[in-house]
């Protein structure tokens, strides 16, 4: 393990940790930036970004690619290592990953999140090719046509309603026979004609060949099963942030979010947030990318005060 002592060490390629990336090399920091199975993050699978400000239209793997290459080419070093843990000694921080040990002045944690997954034969095969994580993303792909929503909480309920506007018809898969939305949002759902409610009910196969054609629900109470016609299926079960091996150096919500302002800075001298793994509102592509600038500067000034 080289013993080069980073001024900043950041955790997650993302598209927060990118933009980290490029905003704290461009300003003369030297960066490593650690990734443990691909650069791009949960973008990488959207086969269509239309909503990031000056693109019409770009893939979002390509998105990705073209962040990476600014990263390296302002400087950033990269490694594909999965970080364990962060200490914070009295002059360094030290990231241990499975392959060893850097030391840095300062850490920015954009770990991301992973969606919920089903967990059911041909789920990676089909995303991006009819299951979806994020309507928002994804939605306008399928104008005009019959999709299926699976969840029950705030989160599916806000993908059905959104849907509800561009397509033929959204249907609400959810697994208990009552909503577990806020009321507010519930009677909002109620109010839409194009809404096919399948209660009591689970996904129990996804069906096509070169891409998602249908899937196979069952009834708890009957055990009768149905498939539905669907173009496509936008999957909103939960989602998991990555930062257990963090958590004994910042302090998380009871989801397990990081806790931080819009700042990004943690309660920890040096360790910052950025991106889907921090609590916040919004978690969007450029929401992302707005906190990877945010931490950079922030553990750039954090670095500066050090080095006095």
């Amino acid at each position: 393990m080289e013993n080069e002592i980073y001024d900043i060490i950041i955790i997650g390629g993302g598209a927060a940790g990118l933009t980290a990336a490029l905003y704290s090399a461009r300003a003369g920091k030297s960066v490593l930036l650690l990734e443990n199975t691909s650069f791009g993050g949960q973008i990488s699978y959207s086969p269509e970004v239309e909503n990031y400000p000056g693109f019409k239209s770009i893939s979002g793997l390509d998105f990705s690619d073209r962040l990476l290459s600014q990263a390296v080419a302002a400087g950033a070093k990269t490694a594909f290592e999965t970080a364990l843990s962060v200490k914070c000694g009295e002059k360094f921080k030290t990231v241990t990953t499975d392959s060893g040990e850097h030391k840095c002045r300062a850490v920015i944690i954009a770990a991301g999140l992973k969606h919920r997954k089903i967990g059911l034969e041909n789920e990676d095969r089909f995303t991006g090719k009819g299951i979806s994580y994020c309507a928002v993303c994804d939605g306008s792909l399928f104008k005009n046509k019959r999709v299926a929503v699976y969840g029950g909480g705030n989160t599916a309920i806000e993908e059905a309603l959104f849907l509800s506007d561009i397509c033929e018809s959204v249907t609400l898969i959810h697994r208990r026979n009552e909503l577990r939305a806020d009321n507010a949002e519930i009677k909002k759902l109620e109010s839409k004609e194009n809404i096919i409610y399948k209660l009591d009910c689970t996904v129990v196969s996804l069906n096509g060949e070169s891409s998602l054609t249908s899937v196979t629900v069952k009834n708890s109470k009957t055990q009768k099963t149905e498939e539905l016609k669907i173009s496509a299926l936008f999957t909103a079960i939960g989602q998991i942030p990555q930062n257990e091996a963090f958590k004994n150096i910042v302090k998380l919500d009871e989801y397990g979010f990081i806790e931080s302002g819009e700042d990004c800075k943690t309660q920890t001298d040096g360790i910052f947030a950025a991106g889907d793994c921090r609590t916040k509102e919004l978690r969007q592509l450029t929401t992302a990318v707005s906190d990877g600038a945010v931490a950079a500067t922030a553990a750039c000034k954090y670095t500066d005060l050090k080095n006095i």
